[in-house]
């Protein structure tokens, strides 16, 4: 039985290892290589061990100043879009968690098929309609896609969250006066913000990685951070793997440190309503 044991540990153990070696491979060899010397990047065997040099991150400094404008307008539309989707998600939720009926349960259901539809379906069509408004290129059309895209999952966790609130006290403030909207605000909210949380992680995520919806509707004004890393790739003085790698690098650092602190409400998020009680 103890051998049996040790053998399954060894398996598990071995098959974390392997997830972790997959998953952290990619990552930590664009960050080795973007402080390689340039020749030994792709060098054959692979230099492990070699002395770091910062030069492509001062390259990427003076030769595409475009990339850190790319990174101011990620900041602000996926600050913006987090508010919104958080929000709208909130509101929704509440919604869908104190109230029952069959139409709103088909809706539901509805914002969970939506979900599924692949963006570039609704993409093009939408595509004359952005330019019809005048959005295009602009910071605006970027968040309301962004938010819009994680509204349906938002508001399928919230209503998880707030399931497992009590409803006696919404009874409870509504009987001293409190409006709907102030017992979300004062009473849900607060006692829901893992859910919020867990909601803002998928939609910060989203938002500071995406480049289909950014390349469709944007152009310079609103580039992106991924959108320049992409034209990068396409240079026509060909690539610079050094600068590249330092351009993926600085543009994966946020996010990473982002996600490794809120990786409790990430799990919650993705466990929401497997347990109940």
């Amino acid at each position: 039985m103890r051998t049996e044991r040790a053998l399954v540990g060894l398996g598990k153990a071995l098959a974390v290892l392997a997830i972790l070696f997959w998953s952290l491979f990619p990552i930590l060899f664009i960050a080795m290589s973007s402080l390689k010397p340039g020749q030994d990047i792709f060098a054959v065997p692979p230099k492990w061990l070699f002395t770091p040099t910062f030069k492509h991150y001062a390259e990427l400094w003076r030769s595409w100043g475009v990339f850190f404008e790319g990174l101011l307008n990620s900041l602000l539309i996926t600050v913006g879009a987090t508010l919104l989707a958080i929000v709208a998600s909130a509101c929704a939720g509440y919604v869908y968690s104190r109230n029952s009926g069959r139409w709103l349960g088909a809706s539901l259901l509805g914002l969970i098929i939506v979900r599924l539809i692949p963006p570039i379906v609704v993409t093009l069509p939408l595509f004359p309609i952005v330019n019809w408004l005048g959005l295009s290129d602009t910071h605006l059309v970027l968040i309301l896609l962004y938010a819009t895209f994680f509204v349906s999952l938002g508001t399928v966790l919230m209503r998880t969250f707030m399931d497992q609130i009590p409803r006696e006290l919404d009874e409870a403030a509504s009987m001293d006066g409190a409006s709907r909207l102030t017992i979300l605000r004062k009473v849900i909210a607060p006692l829901a913000m893992p859910g919020v949380l867990a909601v803002a992680v998928f939609v910060i995520v989203f938002s500071w990685n995406e480049f289909l919806f950014a390349f469709i509707f944007t152009a310079t004004k609103a580039k992106t951070a991924p959108l320049v890393i992409s034209e990068m790739i396409g240079s026509i003085d060909g690539v610079d793997w050094g600068i590249l790698f330092a351009a993926a690098t600085v543009q994966l650092v946020p996010v990473l440190i982002f996600v490794v602190f809120m990786n409790r409400y990430l799990v919650a998020g993705l466990t929401a309503g497997s347990t109940k009680g």
